[in-house]
């Protein structure tokens, strides 16, 4: 769905368009516009009224407007959508660990209150795939950052023991071992990014039962899904998509005598 250096673009435009009818959004054999960004892992939220004449950078997008399709593209990163219940608005927004530590959610939720006075009680916000804490490890540095922002930055990282197969199969030989050289092997450091991004909902206000989070890691799914990391950064993207229908056009019945 995205346009890499593996992917020929003609292809992509042929899957977008085939997803495109797959979401019922072809009118008349034409798709709605599709809105999408040059995303670049910052806070910097789009209101879109309009298809944009020009490329668009940051990593979100919000609108009212009916009959444009609002999408990011991951391989990875957390796709969010946010659709207001009570009137019509909706948001994407492209959370890595980069965009969640800068709030990218929690201004989200801001940005369509500013914008179109969505109160966040109001909104459900679904978490789609991208890569979980049983995969995504992270050096000390991101955990560092995390900490200087976040109170409750100790319940998203968990640690792991370096495993080392010689270790496990003669742990004699290293019962009297002293350090530089066999000195104790570091921990692994875990992200658990759909918590990230849950809390920030939370704390953003919308209500803890109004948050859905695919169950589906990118890592660990290949065969489903695209990972950037597991798949060493050769392959493609994923699309999370969302529109606001155009109302119905109502036909005026004619009254008999």
């Amino acid at each position: 769905m995205g346009f890499t250096k593996q992917d020929s673009r003609l292809a992509v435009e042929r899957n977008r368009v085939a997803f495109l009818k797959r979401i019922e959004t072809v009118e008349n054999g034409r798709p709605w516009p599709l809105v999408t960004l040059r995303q670049i892992h910052s806070d910097v939220i789009h209101c879109v009224t309009d298809l944009p004449q020009q490329a668009l950078a940051g990593d979100g997008l919000i609108t009212q407007t009916p009959g444009i399709v609002l999408a990011i593209l991951t391989a990875d990163c957390l796709p969010v959508i946010l659709a207001d219940t009570k009137r019509p608005a909706i948001g994407v927004l492209h959370a890595g660990w980069r965009g969640t530590m800068k709030r990218i959610v929690e201004k989200g939720v801001g940005e369509m209150r500013r914008c179109f006075g969505t109160q966040a009680r109001d909104i459900k916000a679904a978490i789609g795939p991208g890569i979980y804490s049983c995969c995504y490890e992270v050096g000390p540095e991101v955990r560092e950052r995390f900490e200087s922002q976040f109170e409750y930055a100790a319940e998203l990282f968990r640690e792991a023991k370096e495993s080392d197969p010689i270790r496990e199969k003669y742990p004699l030989l290293f019962l009297s071992a002293r350090a530089p050289g066999h000195s104790e092997l570091p921990k692994k450091i875990f992200l658990d990014l759909v918590e990230a991004n849950r809390q920030q909902l939370i704390a953003a206000g919308v209500l803890a039962k109004n948050i859905s989070a695919s169950p589906l890691c990118t890592a660990c799914r290949t065969d489903l899904l695209f990972s950037h990391r597991a798949e060493r950064g050769i392959t493609g993207r994923s699309m999370a998509a969302v529109a606001i229908r155009p109302p119905a056009t109502k036909t005026r019945r004619r009254r008999h005598s």
